[in-house]
């Protein structure tokens, strides 16, 4: 999935050659380079054209993921669109959501708060 500019002369040689042996390969391949596209450059106004190609003709399982992303379309337009991101508090939810399975059933609640509380 990396760009095609990317790609050694073989490994360009070589993808040829799957797309040529597998048409559902190739429509999987355009789509999926097109909705990594999407992604990278932050272009959540093309998502319904995508999901509509993919409900068309794509392979099943890609035609599902479409379906998938179509049933949350605000969310996932905002997702590509907007440059805010939940990384920082998935950051510090992460540690404790880890902490909390390691002790579980092992410690109380109080000695839990304690942990989260004095972590660095």
């Amino acid at each position: 999935m990396r760009p095609r500019e990317t790609l050694t002369e073989s490994q360009d040689e070589r993808l040829l050659q799957v797309r040529l042996a597998c048409p559902d390969i190739t429509r999987a391949c355009d789509l999926a380079r097109a909705f990594a596209d999407m992604v990278r450059h932050q272009r959540g106004y093309l998502l319904l054209g995508w999901i509509r190609q993919a409900e068309q003709d794509a392979p099943k399982p890609m035609k599902s993921f479409a379906g998938f992303l179509r049933q949350d379309l605000d969310a996932v337009t905002a997702g590509l669109t907007l440059s805010w991101s939940s990384g920082v508090v998935e950051g510090h939810v992460n540690p404790g959501k880890t902490l909390k399975r390691a002790v579980y059933g092992r410690a109380s609640f109080r000695l839990l708060r304690i942990r989260l509380l004095t972590r660095p």
